[in-house]
């Protein structure tokens, strides 16, 4: 497969996979929205909160790399698709590896960071 639509360290995913983030961030919402009301019908304590950043945190990852145009795990091993879905391509260049890494990593410390205020959000509210 060419190398068209791919950009290192900014672009590694074609309109297929960016679909699937979408969809993935989707699902991380109603995971997220159905954990809340879990939470909030049992009157759950503060600690016991803390459990929904995991399905916040699908979210967040979804929604980010949706947005970057670039996927995190493509990113950490060197790949990319903007083919047909499972088409995926092999980065050839160590430089842009290396930037694909930077950039998957910032993705991850981002949707952390994300997920980590909103669960700060759910464990202040006073249920």
């Amino acid at each position: 497969m060419s190398q068209e639509g791919y950009i290192p360290g900014t672009c590694n995913l074609g309109a297929g996979e960016i679909s699937r983030r979408r969809m993935v961030a989707a699902i991380g919402f109603v995971l997220s929205l159905s954990a809340f009301t879990a939470l909030v019908t049992t009157s759950a304590s503060r600690e016991t909160r803390f459990g929904i950043f995991v399905p916040l945190f699908v979210m967040t990852i979804g929604w980010v790399q949706s947005r970057k145009k670039f996927c995190l795990a493509y990113g950490f091993t060197g790949t990319f698709n903007f083919g047909k879905m499972g088409e995926i391509s092999r980065v050839a260049d160590p430089a842009d590896r290396a930037a694909d890494r930077r950039t998957a990593l910032a993705i991850f410390g981002k949707s952390a960071l994300y997920a980590a205020a909103l669960t700060l959000l759910v464990v202040a509210l006073p249920l």
